[in-house]
């Protein structure tokens, strides 16, 4: 296995709504957005508000062309896209993936939704990249890039479908799987399946309370611990949860469970 075959960056952090302030300062208050880089390869997973400050680095850094997937729809995984400066830039090319629940709208019609008057002023077609979308059933496996393997599984989530989906490039596996909580049971076998003796794990909770945060980080924690997981980040923080109580949470994983971590904005991990 490569030593150092990809690094994941995390660029939003947070779920349902950014929190910005002084309270959330450390761990940050942006929605989700996850930078992984497979050699030359950009992969992004969800679009939410920290999607904007990535965008700002690949501005700074030239052409841009990745692959960019949704766990879902709902406002915080797609809120930031309009903010997105490399989407905007001629001679960029995006691909769009997103699991299509039966019956529901592809991934181009709900942001073509989104960037409508009067929910916002500029049009999706504004922007000049290249942009290809692409609808898939959860469960299809997906080859973004030669030599990269995308895994996909589809879950319940607490309103609606969720997609987790499974990197695997040169012996390395990177996962990311959102909105899971024992309180509404995902598929368990399929979760384990999907992140079995994986590299790394990004696992996103709902929680509101502490009570609530303990209870699906040690669910979280306990499954990837079975599967055999290298590393497990936990994200998609409550906007509830502030700074000493995220505190609190790594000071606990960190004494039951070696290897595992809580995401920060700004974090990167290579793997």
């Amino acid at each position: 296995m490569s030593q150092r075959s990809a690094t994941v960056r995390f660029w939003g952090v947070r779920d349902h709504i950014a929190v910005p302030g002084p309270e959330t300062a450390v761990y940050g208050g942006n929605t989700p957005c996850v930078e992984v880089r497979v050699d030359d390869a950009l992969l992004i997973f969800d679009s939410g508000t920290g999607i904007r400050l990535l965008g700002r680095a690949l501005v700074r850094n030239g052409v841009a062309f990745g692959d960019l997937f949704f766990a879902h729809t709902q406002f915080d995984r797609i809120s930031g896209l309009p903010f997105f400066g490399a989407a905007f830039m001629p001679g960029n090319a995006f691909r769009l993936w997103a699991g299509r629940p039966p019956g529901g709208p592809g991934i181009e019609d709900v942001l073509r939704q989104l960037m409508t008057d009067p929910i916002f002023p500029v049009p999706l077609k504004v922007m000049r990249a290249k942009l290809e979308f692409h609808d898939f059933a959860a469960g299809a496996t997906l080859a973004p890039r030669p030599g990269i393997v995308v895994r996909t599984q589809g879950f319940n989530g607490e309103t609606r479908p969720v997609t987790g989906y499974r990197v695997d490039h040169a012996g390395t596996s990177v996962c990311y799987v959102t909105d899971v909580n024992p309180s509404y049971s995902p598929n368990e076998p399929a979760l384990a399946a999907l992140i079995a003796d994986a590299t790394l794990v990004v696992i996103g909770f709902e929680s509101e309370t502490s009570t609530d945060a303990d209870a699906a980080w040690q669910w979280a924690a306990e499954r990837c611990a079975r599967a055999h997981v290298g590393t497990m980040v936990l994200t998609n923080h409550a906007h509830g949860l502030d700074d000493a109580r995220l505190d609190g949470i790594a000071a606990r994983l960190a004494e039951r469970h070696i290897g595992a971590l809580v995401a920060r904005e700004g974090m990167a991990l290579h793997v």
